[in-house]
């Protein structure tokens, strides 16, 4: 722990830093949560995280090298980084110390067991620039491919121009507020965990967190052309009531369900090819009969 608390002791200008981004910028605000969700999934399978315990200096060396040396970079900020990028940098720096000090004192066993939530520490990280502007600039076109079809649907006159919609007695603009970029993050976090802990395929596994990108802008794309069609045909002010300023967790549940079907679809298939398996003859390996009796 002590181990785990010095790069933010040591760098205390950068902590601040972070925890100015983290309150001010929403985007961020899940930062404090990755390491509860981590410690919780390393806590609950303790008992095969560490029923080999020892010591590993080769790779907790590999770990703290650049994790050293990301801190002192953001410390004093040698690249001259600009938006998030320090935070970023010093993050980085954090999450790769903390992996270290896990291998450490529990060695290079314990950390391949616990390898999904240590790198699950890396949620925490902030994206930087530019990759964040792209990111939000990819979900703000695909946003509008969703919000015109919707539109043509509903058969709503519009004219469109790039991430602007001029409606009948109101025009709307996607803007990176409006892109679902924290909407995304939290959908992306949520289906990696769940599918952690429901899923056993890689392949299965990665199918399923690749939906998050279709289904977050069917849901953003949704969000935004109803509260266009009711500004236009109830009342302009749903542009700026409540229903736009609080009701994105209404369409991330939206967002949820389709998810949750597919993941008990993936489930009942991997529970029949289990089943197909088992009927040939052949065994599951030790560790996936570890991990499906853990779970």
């Amino acid at each position: 722990m002590l181990v785990c608390l010095l790069p933010f002791a040591v760098a205390w200008g950068s902590t601040r830093l972070l925890a100015n981004l983290i309150f001010e910028n929403e985007t961020f605000s899940q930062i404090p949560l990755i390491p509860l969700v981590a410690t919780f999934l390393i806590v609950e399978n303790r008992r095969f995280v560490f029923s080999n315990v020892s010591s590993s200096w080769t790779m907790a060396v590999a770990l703290f090298v650049p994790g050293a040396i990301s801190l002192i970079a953001s410390y004093m900020n040698l690249w001259h980084l600009t938006a998030t990028n320090p935070q970023s940098l010093f993050m980085f720096a954090v999450v790769c110390i903390w992996l270290g000090a896990f291998a450490l004192f529990f060695g290079g066993s314990a950390f391949r067991t616990a390898l999904f939530p240590l790198l699950f520490l890396l949620f925490m990280v902030p994206i930087p620039e530019p990759a964040l502007s792209k990111t939000i600039y990819l979900l703000q076109a695909g946003s509008a491919v969703f919000v015109e079809a919707f539109f043509a649907l509903a058969g709503i006159p519009y004219r469109r121009q790039q991430f602007v919609f001029d409606l009948p007695g109101i025009s709307i603009r996607i803007a990176e507020e409006c892109s679902g970029i924290r909407s995304t993050l939290a959908l992306l976090i949520t289906t990696v965990l769940a599918s952690y802990i429901f899923l056993k395929s890689p392949g299965r596994r990665l199918l399923l967190c690749l939906a998050v990108v279709p289904i977050a802008l069917f849901k953003n794309g949704l969000r935004i052309a109803t509260l266009s069609i009711l500004a236009v045909y109830v009342n302009p002010d749903f542009l700026y009531g409540n229903l736009h300023q609080r009701g994105g967790i209404v369409f991330f549940i939206i967002a949820l369900i389709p998810m949750a079907l597919l993941l008990k679809f993936l489930q009942k298939n991997e529970a029949r090819s289990f089943a197909a398996l088992s009927v040939a003859g052949v065994h599951p390996s030790p560790s996936q009969a570890v991990l499906r009796n853990n779970t």
